[in-house]
């Protein structure tokens, strides 16, 4: 709402929350109208566009509110908490034919540019993405069923990265633990308190991710990538290889909703990051991840996800 406010091609219009009284504070912040539901909003206010911005688990009555009223929608990470919530909702998107848009606004660092242009002719042979951290404060994301858990929830904007750097994900090895950090280790939709997954890609690179929240605050976040000739550290804040750092010039969390304006004016889809269709390739990377620590099993995935 914040970034929106500031941009002169853009109004927030309305806001609707289940929690009235939170929907009227934050729509007196920005002048604009509070609705009861996503229902009454879009026959109200009539937007031209809308921001979903749920817990994982809330995801699919909303977008389906949207999709049926044929307006364009930004969508924000995790897509759900669960992949076939996110797989229905692919299909609606697919048959509406609108505009969509997601949170990976890591994908609009300048230096991810940059990464990629270093990488260009070094095809990746081995990287590394981590997600270590303290447990975030919503209680619904202690729960599988609320969150989707870490991998899901947090650690998808490295395994987003991933896919853009290295390419498209092949099979999936993971374990877990559970120490009681989290919730009740024995109840089955309390989240993992640690994740490690191993992965190969369709072109031959591997990679390990690990995530965790047991630790007392932020540690890290980042991903490590080593091709012929060159190793790259990338985070949200900088990139490094062994003779050069590089920081972002332009705010990632700013150019992604500049992105979604320009391409409702330009009514031109390709200039968003990461669409919906786009967004779902990454989903099911990381529930690839959870149902393969959760069962023991490989999971392989295909072109698609």
């Amino acid at each position: 709402m914040k970034v929106l406010s500031g941009m002169d091609d853009a109004q927030v219009v309305g806001i609707a929350d289940l929690d009235p009284e939170r929907a009227g504070r934050l729509a007196a912040e920005c002048g604009a109208q509070a609705w009861p539901d996503a229902e009454a909003m879009l026959a109200g206010g009539r937007p031209d566009a809308v921001y979903i911005c749920v817990p994982p688990g809330a995801h699919g009555a909303p977008e389906e509110v949207v999709l049926a009223a044929g307006r364009p929608m930004f969508v924000e990470k995790p897509l759900a908490a669960d992949l076939a919530t996110a797989e229905g909702l692919a299909a609606r998107v697919s048959a509406a034919g609108v505009i969509t848009a997601t949170g990976y606004h890591w994908r609009h660092l300048d230096t991810v540019a940059t990464a990629r242009e270093l990488l260009a002719d070094r095809p990746v042979g081995i990287a590394s993405a981590s997600w270590w951290g303290a447990m975030p404060p919503p209680p619904w994301w202690r729960l599988r069923s609320g969150s989707g858990g870490q991998v899901v929830e947090q650690a998808t904007h490295v395994l987003d990265l991933l896919r853009v750097l290295v390419g498209e994900v092949a099979v999936v090895h993971a374990s877990s633990s559970r120490f009681g950090h989290a919730g009740p280790a024995d109840d089955p939709d309390v989240v993992d308190d640690a994740t490690v997954a191993l992965l190969r890609f369709r072109g031959g690179a591997v990679a390990t991710v690990s995530a965790t929240c047991l630790a007392d605050r932020p540690h890290r976040a980042d991903i490590e990538l080593v091709a012929g000739g060159l190793a790259l550290e990338l985070t949200e804040e900088k990139l490094v290889s062994a003779d050069r750092e590089w920081r972002p010039v332009k705010d990632a969390r700013e150019a992604v909703d500049r992105a979604f304006l320009d391409a409702l004016h330009a009514d031109d889809p390709t200039l968003v990051g990461a669409d919906y269709a786009e967004a779902l390739r990454t989903h099911a990377v990381a529930c690839a991840i959870a149902t393969a620590a959760r069962t023991g099993a490989p999971v392989r995935l295909d072109g698609a996800g």
